[in-house]
């Protein structure tokens, strides 16, 4: 290959990346793979999550800082760089109505003008393929939809010298593919679910399918299955590393590794954006640029 290739996984908050993508991206990082994370928060307005801490004086006193530390930890875990947005957590809303959302928090920012942020890191780190999350956020979280959004606009503006001129955000430069991140799809899910039950053990995702059904949610199209389970564990060890958030005990975990990768050996994505030419379905990010690389 004449260049590095080059992946950059865009998230909301500190532990999405390890709960989203993480295996994709630990096996480029083993291919020889440049993977730069980009958090979009600190989430500083994350609840704590593992049982395990809530209470904690000195966690619930410095949250912003513990998670930063759990970011560290994830990342060398994991293998990747990772830059920070420097967008303050917008919170996950609760109530009916809704409350307003907090003053100054990422989910209220011009989008045009926090999309340059991330501008300047894709103009910087030159990625040839790009994930994120689809226009729902993944889930409705205020956060996951705003980085939909900056998203959206700094794949195209990272070319477009007019709008984020070279002297402010630095040489211009294309992005060649852009994905969402659809590892929590309905065919996994119930692949795994039945898996549980037909070995007679019980399955965490009843629910989920239940909640699924009631919400009639529409299918996503995916279009590229990752082939990474050998990369489960190192995915686990970094989710784990965002304690506040994770507990190790909790459901994340009940479904063994060993009936993952025997099931479901993939993570998905939804390809949104292409300027290569690419067959689907695919099984690698850098499908239509490998060859051009």
């Amino acid at each position: 290959m004449t260049d590095q290739l080059r992946l950059m996984a865009v998230h909301a908050h500190p532990d999405d990346e390890s709960s989203k993508g993480a295996a994709t991206m630990a096996k480029y990082v083993s291919e020889g793979v440049d993977v730069l994370v980009v958090t979009c928060t600190g989430g500083e307005r994350g609840s704590i999550l593992n049982p395990k801490l809530q209470g904690d004086k000195y966690v619930e006193e410095h949250i912003h800082e513990v998670r930063k530390k759990e970011m560290d930890e994830a990342r060398e875990i994991l293998g990747v760089k990772q830059e920070w947005l420097g967008f303050v957590d917008s919170g996950l809303p609760e109530g009916d109505p809704l409350p307003p959302l907090p003053e100054g928090c990422f989910a209220l920012e011009d989008v045009d003008k926090a999309a340059g942020e991330l501008v300047r890191q894709i103009r910087s780190f030159r990625p040839q393929a790009i994930t994120t999350y689809d226009e729902n956020g993944g889930y409705p979280h205020p956060d996951h939809i705003m980085t939909h959004k900056i998203s959206m606009v700094a794949f195209e503006g990272a070319a477009d010298t007019e709008k984020y001129p070279e002297s402010e955000f630095g040489p211009a430069y294309q992005p060649l593919k852009l994905y969402y991140n659809q590892g929590f799809n309905r065919p996994r899910t119930e692949a795994l679910h039945k898996a549980m039950l037909d070995r007679g053990l019980e399955s965490p995702y009843g629910e989920w399918l239940k909640r699924w059904d009631e919400m009639q949610r529409t299918e996503r199209t995916i279009t590229t299955h990752v082939p990474c389970a050998d990369f489960f564990e190192i995915r686990d060890k970094a989710l784990i590393a965002h304690a506040t958030q994770i507990d190790p005990d909790g459901g994340w975990f009940r479904v063994p590794l060993e009936l993952q990768k025997e099931v479901w050996p993939t993570e998905e994505y939804e390809l949104a954006k292409s300027l290569v030419d690419t067959s689907l379905p695919e099984d690698d990010l850098f499908a239509g640029i490998r060859d051009n690389a």
